[in-house]
């Protein structure tokens, strides 16, 4: 079995595999190696990534995206009620406290957790990776937000659970970033040389992270 390393976005997501001695990211159904973080629950079934984009404006209430915040956070979090006032769709506070998403759903009224609804999304990305690759996908790395929480991490695993997958490892997406780059970089000092020290500017959607990396062959510190 192969093991995929899902970039799980607030806008979009993006699932990569080692092969033919590189890292290659793979491309879902429509050609597109980015899946938007989008679901879009009907009255006969829901429809994830790309073709849930598409029903943001006509079944509103019912489309799920911008969902990546609100793992791991209590209901009465000040920061939960500012987004409720933003997102199209109802949050409702579940039985545990946490938040929870309410959708028209195959002519029901249903509840979801915030990890149910990611991990609708990782069943897709799993799917997506199983087609690519013809082969049974169990096990992942999972790249989060540096400034995650172990609320907010404990529930992307939890997440990742749902959809029947094995969490090897969440890594931060500045250290990701960071090791993407050492892995091709054919010019960096020896171990007993003075280290490279490499500024990474992650400009995402929703979050702007900045980390300090020092390098040496096959050796990678993360300074800040």
């Amino acid at each position: 079995m192969s093991v995929v390393g899902i970039d799980l976005g607030f806008q979009n997501c993006y699932i990569a595999v080692a092969r033919r001695g590189g890292i290659e990211t793979i491309a879902n159904e429509y050609s597109d190696r980015c899946t938007p973080a989008c679901i879009s629950l009907g009255s006969k079934a829901r429809t994830i990534g790309n073709a849930a984009k598409s029903q943001i404006i006509t079944n509103i209430k019912n489309t799920l995206h911008g969902f990546k915040k609100l793992h791991g956070r209590a209901f009465n979090d000040p920061f939960i009620k500012s987004e409720k006032e933003k997102l199209p769709y109802e949050l409702q506070k579940l039985p545990n406290g946490s938040v929870g998403v309410k959708v028209r759903y195959l002519d029901e009224d249903r509840l979801f957790a915030i990890e149910q609804v990611t991990g609708m999304l990782l069943v897709k990305l799993k799917e997506t990776s199983e087609s690519a690759l013809k082969k049974p996908v169990a096990d992942c790395v999972i790249s989060i937000p540096s400034f995650f929480t172990d609320a907010e991490r404990r529930s992307v695993i939890a997440a990742v659970q749902v959809a029947g997958l094995n969490c090897l490892r969440l890594m931060n997406e500045t250290t990701a970033v960071a090791l993407a780059y050492g892995i091709y970089k054919q010019d960096l000092p020896a171990p007993e040389e003075k280290p490279r020290n490499v500024v990474f500017v992650d400009m995402g959607h929703s979050a702007y992270q900045i980390s300090v990396c020092a390098f040496n062959k096959g050796k990678l510190k993360v300074n800040c």
